[in-house]
């Protein structure tokens, strides 16, 4: 199952590959549970061909939320990863997180747990390098405002894939008259500075085990703390008492579902179009329209 370069590489730091059996997701890479000599289970993820400092990226993500973490989400260690500066192959191991049943208090637990998290957040808007939503390139660059980097650095780069690939949702000047109401619509949360983020949290991106909710494959980087509330209310899959287990955490300033919700949902649906095209053309359409008809 496993290539017989990976399998070289892995059998360097864990000694003999014993077993390998795939494991459900993996939507770019292939993944696997593997029992080695010397580490016993191990989560591994690989793949022929992906851009420079894909799984790079990945590790750097998740050894930020594992730092900031705490008791609250389980992230796993990364326990290495192997990387060349240019696309082809790689591969990315990290600590197996048995699967276990969801405990009467994840939600709760998850949403105090991601607060947390977002505490953690200091400095400025962005992060120290470029990282991927899915497999797109994400800028990071950091910016005077938080408009500014959502303009600049979330929905611009975006919007010229799309634009390049024939799948624009709306007109150009619906989305100049957008982005000539950010500044007031997202200056409002200046007072709470940036926050470590997930970047990338759908309910498949949070797993359930042995020690509680876990958090997996990450974009971080500094932004608004409700851009991943957003995130996880666009596709569904979570609880109600996680929000409000975050809100009692946390509470949100004024204003995140009428007016700032569906302005950070904007990027992840011109991810989809971007990623998937179909139906995601419209429905971002759909969504840029009530936001500035509002």
């Amino acid at each position: 199952m496993l290539p017989e370069g990976v399998r070289r590489e892995v059998e360097s730091h864990f000694g003999a590959v014993r077993d390998a059996q795939p494991v459900g997701g993996g939507c770019i890479s292939q993944p696997a549970r593997i029992e080695t000599e010397r580490r016993g289970a191990v989560f591994l993820k690989h793949h022929a061909n992906v851009p420079a400092r894909f799984f790079a990226a990945e590790a750097e993500g998740l050894a930020a939320l594992r730092a900031a973490a705490g008791d609250g989400v389980r992230v796993p260690e990364v326990l290495a990863v192997c990387e060349t500066t240019e696309p082809g192959p790689a591969w990315i191991a990290l600590e197996w997180l048995e699967p276990a049943p969801r405990e009467a208090d994840f939600a709760e637990r998850l949403g105090r747990g991601l607060a947390a998290v977002h505490r953690e957040g200091r400095g400025w808007w962005g992060w120290g390098q470029a990282n991927f939503i899915g497999s797109l390139p994400q800028e990071n660059a950091p910016s005077a405002t938080w408009a500014d980097f959502w303009r600049d650095r979330r929905l611009t780069p975006q919007l010229d894939l799309a634009r390049f690939r024939g799948t624009l949702p709306g007109t150009g000047d619906e989305w100049e008259r957008l982005f000539g109401r950010l500044p007031e619509v997202l200056g409002a949360v200046e007072e709470d500075g940036p926050s470590l983020l997930h970047g990338d949290l759908w309910s498949g991106n949070v797993l359930a085990c042995a020690a509680g909710p876990a958090l997996i494959d990450p974009a971080v980087y500094r932004g608004h703390r409700e851009v991943d509330l957003a995130m996880a209310e666009l596709f569904g899959g979570f609880d109600a008492r996680f929000f409000a287990a975050y809100d009692e955490a946390w509470p949100l300033l004024p204003g995140y579902r009428e007016a700032r919700r569906g302005v950070y949902q904007l990027y992840y649906l011109l991810a989809h179009v971007n990623l998937f095209g179909g139906s995601y053309v419209g429905q971002t359409a759909s969504l840029l329209r009530r936001i500035i008809a509002a």
